[in-house]
Order: structure tokens, then sequence, then C-alpha cells
């Protein structure tokens, strides 16, 4: 069994970061233009002919100074696209050629690079300067979601792509959980579980931090895959902030008012607040699931359900709806505890003007005699 080769390929580092509440990507085009005084920054809204998107992404490629992976360097540029919703991707282009034996070094090697994040996260921040109030309410998170695709368009010889998962199953198996170690078979099956093809000579295998896509022309594959990879870093995201809100509505509803009862209700901040957060998620979570839709290509559309399915997009779905209906249940509880202090503060004040009134005229009658 002699171990394929690859003629052509390129493997894709991608970062995808939270950055603000939102982006105007007409505003953030025009800052963009007006702030390249040299033709280095390409700039695009061209989105693949088969996506919808509600905006189309602003993609804009960077020159940058290589950086080394290993034996591997990165592409002397960048590519950060930007979603409207407030997310940015960068991605990094590694050039692969040689033996396909040797990618499950690279794939270990690019598991949470720390220098190729930092500079990721650097070319973000100062994105964003040059953004200014095109990008609302700015929020660099602290996590990162982080994904590779390691996309060959040929081999030396022509080979079918069912050998990538029977004669080298092992070897990428290992390419996909970035292990340089020999894995089990089970592992192995589990980690090229989820895959299809089109034709005989094409297939994506996809797992949770890499894919293998084998296909001369994948440019859409990988255009599905980056987005979703961008919409499991804002589920994850919103998902913190509900968790973080909980926590405080939680705390605001066990709050007993003791002594201080008569005074003002503390419940005005808080359900400001809330009402605010619970607003800004059910926007965000609105604009994230439905911001790309495909049309007419099946193909596509079958990729996007595998990795939807091997991102867990449904539960964290599941999971961020849940909290949004405790928020909002705890919203109403609040709501109502602040209606409640209302209305028991005007019966205090009705009861003591009615005391008044019936005390004042005997006061008068003391001070006439």
């Amino acid at each position: 069994m002699t171990p394929p080769i690859i003629a052509r390929g390129t493997c894709y580092a991608l970062f995808a970061y939270e950055v603000a509440h939102a982006i105007d990507l007409a505003a953030a085009e025009r800052r963009l233009e007006s702030a390249t005084q040299r033709q280095t920054v390409k700039q695009k809204r061209r989105a693949p002919a088969f996506f919808e998107y509600d905006p189309a992404p602003l993609r804009v490629t960077e020159p940058a100074e290589p950086l080394s992976i290993g034996t591997h360097a990165t592409a002397p540029y960048v590519e950060l696209v930007l979603y409207d919703f407030g997310a940015i991707s960068v991605s990094y282009a590694i050039p692969l050629a040689g033996p396909l034996a040797a990618l499950p070094g690279l794939s270990t090697a690019l598991y949470g690079n720390e220098p190729l994040e930092a500079d990721a996260r650097r070319r973000v921040r100062q994105l964003l300067e040059t953004l200014g109030d095109a990008a609302l309410r700015t929020r660099v998170a602290e996590f990162v979601e982080d994904y590779v695709i390691f996309e060959i368009e040929a081999f030396t010889a022509p080979c079918e792509a069912a050998m990538l998962w029977t004669e080298h199953a092992q070897t990428v198996a290992q390419i996909l959980r970035a292990e340089p170690r020999t894995l089990s078979q089970q592992e192995v099956s589990d980690a090229l579980a989820f895959r299809l093809s089109f034709g005989l000579n094409d297939a994506t295998l996809i797992d949770t931090d890499a894919t293998l896509l084998f296909d001369p022309e994948g440019e859409d594959v990988r255009a599905v895959i980056e987005f979703a990879n961008t919409q499991l870093l804002e589920m994850r995201f919103l998902d913190t902030q509900l968790d973080e809100a909980l926590e405080q509505a939680y705390e605001v509803l066990g709050r007993r008012r003791g002594p201080g009862r008569f005074l003002p209700s503390p419940y005005g901040p808080a359900l400001r607040r809330l009402g605010r957060l619970q607003l800004d998620a059910a926007v965000l979570f609105e604009q994230v699931t439905n911001a790309l839709k495909l049309i007419g290509e099946q193909y596509l559309t079958r990729v996007y359900g595998l990795v939807s399915r091997r991102f867990h997009l449904a539960e964290w779905d599941s999971s961020i709806t849940r909290k949004l209906q405790t928020l909002e249940s705890i919203y109403g509880k609040l709501a109502d505890r602040a209606a409640s202090f209302r209305m028991e503060l005007l019966e205090w004040i009705i009861i003591l003007l009615i005391a008044v009134s019936i005390v004042l005229p005997f006061l008068s009658g003391f001070a006439a005699k």
C-alpha cells in the first residue's frame, strides 16, 4: 500500500472572535477603503452563488509576515471575515505538498497554537481600531473558537476518495484528532463517522476540531464550515452571557427586603439591566441562526447538516432557548414583585393619608382651645 502524496493543497487555520454587539458592514467597508492608502488590503462582499447571507459578510485580505508552524509556514497574507452580528473570523493559509502521513504532525502543531492565536487576536484589535464606530459596543471576548481545514486539491497519483476512510483511515483519524499516536479502532471509527461525498473523487470528513476536504473545488464547502465555526462561537458566547445573567437574576430574586422593605424598590435597575440583556440575547440569537440560507444546493445543505451535528449546534440552540425562557420567567417574577411593592407602598400612603385626615380635625380643635 503506497502512501498517497499530496500534489496541491492548503491547510486553513481559523480563529473566530466575538468582537462587538454589531458591525455596520457598509460603514466598515467605507472605513477600510479610506484607511487603505496602498492597494495592499483587498475587500469583497461577494458570496458563493448558492449562499444567501443577510447581509453578505465583508472579506478583508491583508499582507502578513509568514509564521513558522513546525516544518511549515503560513502564506504571506491573512483573510478576515466580518459578520454583521459582531463576529470576525481570521484565516491563515498554509500550503501543503508531500506525503499525507506528514499531516498528523502539522495538525498536532496547530492544535491550541498560541502564537497563531495571539497574532489573530492582535489583528482583530487593530481592525477594530480602524473600524471605529462602525463596530457598535466593542467587546473582544476572552475565548476563541479555532478550527482547522485540510483542503487537498489533488494527489500525485489518481485515487478514489474512499481510500481516505479505508486504507488510510488511521492516518486520516490522526489528522482529524491532532494526535501523533496510533489510535484505537473505536477512536478511528468515531473520527471518520461524519463524512460525505458527491462523487468518487471527492470527500469531506468532518470532526470536532478539524476537517479533511478532498476536493479540487472546495471553496464553498470551506465557507460553510467557516460560518458554522463562527456560529458555534456566537452560541458559546451567548450561552456564557445568559449564565451570568441568570446568576445575577437569581441573586436579585432571592434577595430579602428585611428592614429595608420601606426603602425604594431595588428591582428597577435589575429589571432594566435584565430586560436589555434579554433583548440583546434574543436579537443576537435570531441573527446568528438566520444569517445563512443555502439556496438550491443539496450537497452544501448536507455539509452544513453534518457540521451542525458534529458541533452539536442543535443542543446549543436548545440550551440557549431554555435559558432565554428561564430569563423571561425570572423577569416576569421580578416585574410582579416590583408591581406588588408599588401597590403595597400605595396602600400605606392611602392609610397614612386617611389617618392624617382623621387626626387633623382633633388637632385643629385643640389648637382652637
